[in-house]
């Protein structure tokens, strides 16, 4: 039986690949349990017994750092800001930065696998799509 990847929310399914239901969505076997220190939602599997966070799966898991805060960096980081920059903006550590850089392109291969499996896209393919992009809004000068 093949296994197929597919992206779910926290909360959705158990998260846990020992489970008998991991990954099976809709079958009543998770119920919110309180919330983490940090104020997360956390989630308890009724099938295997195992709580997890909200977070867990995304690349803000484990991360005690706002969200938004991740995201700004990354995103001054995608629009050509250089690492050290991006830190001092933030008034974080480069070697922090660069972990968050690391650890959202290894989510973001994950993704790209899951999304593309089953189509006949390539390496090639994908980076022309993201050349399309990144210039999308560019203005022409006549």
């Amino acid at each position: 039986m093949e296994s197929k990847a597919k992206i779910v929310r926290a909360g959705e399914c158990c998260l846990c690949p020992q489970c008998a239901l991991y990954g099976r969505v809709g079958l009543g076997n998770i119920r919110k349990n309180g919330h983490t220190k940090q104020n997360r939602q956390r989630y308890h599997c009724r099938a295997c017994g195992k709580t997890y966070s909200e977070r867990t799966g995304s690349v803000f898991y484990g991360l005690r750092t706002d969200e938004g805060k991740v995201v700004q960096t990354l995103t001054a980081l995608a629009r050509g800001s250089r690492i050290g920059a991006a830190a001092e903006v933030q008034g974080i550590k480069e070697e922090t930065v660069t972990k968050w850089l690391k650890r959202a392109g290894r989510h973001a291969e994950e993704l790209e696998e899951i999304l593309f499996k089953g189509h006949d896209i390539g390496p090639s393919e994908i980076d022309g799509l993201w050349s399309y992009v990144r210039h999308k809004g560019e203005k022409k000068r006549p």
